[in-house]
C-alpha cells in the first residue's frame, strides 16, 4: 500500500472533537507515536487535560484551540492561528460531531440544522482551509469520521444517518479530487462505540446494552485509525459484523431494509 507518510514522528496531527470519547483516544494513540497533536473542540477545560496527556505520551508539545466547527469565522481564525504558530497539518482528523435518536415525524429541526451545521458543513469548513495548503506541498491525508449510520440507515436515525451519508458523499468525491494532489482521503465508518456520544444521542440510555455484541472499544478503533494514517487506505469500517452488512444492504436492498427495520433496530 503506498505511502504518503513514512512515520508519524514529528508529524503534526490536527483533531477536531478532541476533548472526549474517539477524538481524545485517536490524540493519545497517535501522540505515542510522536506526532506533535493539535486539538480542537468547543470545551478549553476538557481540552487542556488531552493536551497535557498528549504530551506526557509523546514527550512534544501539544496544541490546544478551542473550537466551533460550525462557525466558518471561527474556523478561519484558528486555522489561520495554527498555521501561524504551528506550521502545516500533515493529517486532518475530521472527528467532530453527535447524534441524536428520534422518530423523523417528531424530530426538532433546531437539532437537525445544528446536527448538519457541525457534523457536514463543519467538517467541510476544516477540510477545505486544510486541504488548500496540502495542494501546495503535494501531500497530506484527511480522515474524515462517517458511520455504519451513513451505510445503513435503522429507525431513528434518519436525521443523524443523513449527516453521516452526506460525509461518505463528500469523502468519495474529494479523495477523487486530490488524489492527483497526493492527498489521501480515507472515511471511517464505525458502528457503536463506547463512549459520552450515547450520553446525548439516546436519551433512553439503553442503546449500548441493547447492542452490546457490537459495542466497539473507543481505544481500540483509534489505535486502527492511527496505524493508517499515511496510507492510501480507501475506508475502514468496524465491526467486521456491520461491515457485512453493510454491502449486504447495498446488495440487497429489500432484504437491507428487512435487517435494519428489525436486526439492527435497537434504538
Amino acid at each position: 500500500m503506498k505511502k504518503n507518510l513514512v512515520t508519524l514522528t514529528d508529524k503534526v496531527v490536527f483533531i477536531t472533537g478532541a476533548s472526549t470519547g474517539l477524538g481524545e483516544q485517536i490524540a493519545y494513540e497517535a501522540a505515542k507515536k510522536g506526532a506533535v497533536v493539535i486539538l480542537s473542540a468547543r470545551r478549553a477545560d476538557l481540552l487542556l487535560h488531552v493536551k497535557a496527556t498528549c504530551e506526557k505520551y509523546s514527550g512534544k508539545k501539544a496544541y490546544a484551540f478551542p473550537m466551533d466547527v460550525s462557525d466558518p469565522e471561527q474556523v478561519k481564525q484558528v486555522i489561520t492561528e495554527i498555521y501561524q504558530t504551528v506550521g502545516v497539518v500533515d493529517v486532518l482528523v475530521n472527528n467532530a460531531g453527535f447524534g441524536h435518536f428520534e422518530e423523523a415525524l417528531t424530530f426538532d429541526m433546531d437539532i437537525a440544522e445544528r446536527m448538519f451545521r457541525v457534523n457536514v458543513l463543519g467538517l467541510m469548513y476544516v477540510t477545505q482551509l486544510v486541504a488548500v495548503e496540502m495542494a501546495e506541498r503535494h501531500q497530506g491525508h484527511i480522515i474524515n469520521i462517517a458511520s455504519q449510520a451513513g451505510k445503513m440507515a435503522t429507525p431513528k436515525s434518519s436525521i443523524y444517518s443523513a449527516s453521516k451519508f452526506a460525509v461518505i458523499g463528500y469523502s468519495n468525491a474529494l479523495r477523487l479530487e486530490l488524489k492527483p494532489l497526493n492527498i489521501f482521503v480515507t472515511t471511517v465508518n464505525p458502528g457503536p462505540i463506547e463512549t459520552n456520544f450515547f450520553g446525548i444521542a439516546d436519551e433512553s440510555g439503553t442503546y449500548l446494552e441493547k447492542v452490546g455484541n457490537y459495542v466497539l472499544d473507543a481505544e481500540i478503533v483509534a489505535g486502527r485509525i492511527v496505524a493508517l494514517m499515511g496510507t492510501a487506505r480507501r475506508e475502514l469500517n468496524m465491526p467486521a459484523l456491520l461491515e457485512v452488512a453493510g454491502k449486504f444492504y447495498m446488495l440487497f436492498p429489500r432484504i437491507g431494509d428487512y435487517l435494519a427495520g428489525n436486526l439492527f433496530n435497537n434504538k
